[in-house]
């Protein structure tokens, strides 16, 4: 395989202890900005009382209540208010789920026509309302990347959607405000960039060194950081946690490599149906996806088991390297099976198999092979 990408990162990272008062020279001041966060968190950590100082200079209104799993019903509240009150600069306060919203946001605010239309393909994004991030739950990347995904409570339908136009313009970084997450937050941040790297890395064999050898000394921090749980009130440990968080899905590690994202792709229908945590979703689907696909992925099963858990070489190498990422997730805690569909087992296939159909989800995988049929298969392990 050879190599060839395009890449830039526009995002500037502000990392470190004090670093939100930096928004007041990074967002211009003659800019009305739209700050938009979940569910009140930051108003009892402190966080919200450090951005209204730093935009003491600036005209700004708010906007809270963003879900975990961000729906279109509300943010499309969001976006009438930008359009209303000619916001010129939206600042997104908090994880994932309120940055992947506020991009939703960004471009929403831009068309006219129902946003929807944008996660659906019918509306290419050509311009968006300014954005950047102040990240208070390290799991995503989203503070420096392109994409994000959205939820449609309506139709339980969950889509993503990727445009350089809602690149974050910056995002602060600032590991002291994670000290007031609960425990589960903390566990899901650490396995949705553990999966956010495999889908990266578990694919086929190639020559990327530097992808592959950054890709692992991820895994690698993730795994400490997983084995050293019990130390996470530590500002070194939160620091390498959101760090290595953002690392895994900034674009670096993917470029010019084949990737995945079919665990992905599978987990957001649990999301989207029951309302699983994304990342306990990831954990429920990844293991039974990988004993499944293990003959196309097994080199590089084999490379993630002696460079990252320091297995041996032996014939049984990609299953044991599979038993060890499951045993990884059960020693955070976290299942990978799942149990609570209040229905059949059958049942509870048929309507993943069918709503990542009707999102015309046929063929997805490193090499587009895991069709309808072969969901099912993945299915029948990963659902109790």
């Amino acid at each position: 395989m050879t190599m060839q990408f395009n890449y830039a990162n526009p995002t500037r990272i502000y990392f470190g202890r004090g670093q939100i008062s930096a928004i007041t020279d990074a967002i211009p001041a003659d800019q009305k900005v739209l700050v938009i966060y979940g569910g009140g968190s930051i108003k009892r950590n402190g966080v919200y009382d450090q951005v209204s100082e730093a935009l003491n200079n600036h005209q700004w209104v708010e906007f809270s209540g963003v879900e975990p799993n961000p729906t279109k019903e509300t943010l499309d509240k969001a976006v009438a208010i930008v359009k209303q009150q000619g916001i010129d600069f939206i600042l997104a306060v908090g994880g994932g789920s309120v940055i992947d919203g506020s991009k939703y946001v960004a471009a929403a605010s831009k068309y006219s026509g129902d946003g929807w239309d944008i996660l659906t393909r019918q509306h290419p994004v050509t311009s968006a309302t300014p954005l950047a991030a102040i990240l208070t739950l390290p799991a995503t990347g989203s503070e420096s990347n392109s994409g994000a995904v959205i939820t449609r409570k309506a139709t339980q339908d969950k889509l993503s959607f990727m445009s350089a136009h809602v690149q974050p313009k910056f995002a602060v970084m600032d590991p002291d405000v994670m000290k007031t997450l609960p425990e589960r937050q903390l566990v899901n941040g650490i396995v949705d960039a553990w999966v956010h790297v495999c889908e990266q890395y578990i694919t086929v064999v190639h020559s990327a060194m530097v992808q592959d050898g950054y890709a692992e000394t991820l895994l690698r921090n993730l795994k400490w950081l997983g084995e050293n749980f019990a130390n996470r009130d530590n500002d070194e440990w939160r620091a390498n946690l959101m760090w290595s968080a953002n690392q895994a899905l900034n674009g670096l590690i993917g470029l010019g490599v084949s990737q995945d994202w079919a665990t992905h792709m599978i987990g957001h229908e649990f999301t989207a149906l029951w309302g699983v945590d994304h990342a306990r979703s990831l954990a429920i689907v990844q293991p039974s996806l990988l004993r499944n696909q293990i003959e196309v992925r097994r080199g590089k099963l084999e490379q993630m088991g002696r460079n990252v858990f320091g297995l041996s070489d032996s014939p049984q190498l990609a299953e044991q390297t599979i038993g060890k990422i499951e045993a990884f997730y059960h020693s955070l805690n976290v299942d990978t099976q799942f149990a609570e569909h209040g229905t059949t087992k059958e049942q509870a296939i048929e309507k993943v198999v069918e709503q990542l159909t009707e999102h015309g989800l046929v063929k997805i995988g490193v090499n587009q092979a895991i069709t309808p049929t072969v969901v099912k298969d993945i299915l029948e392990e990963a659902i109790a």
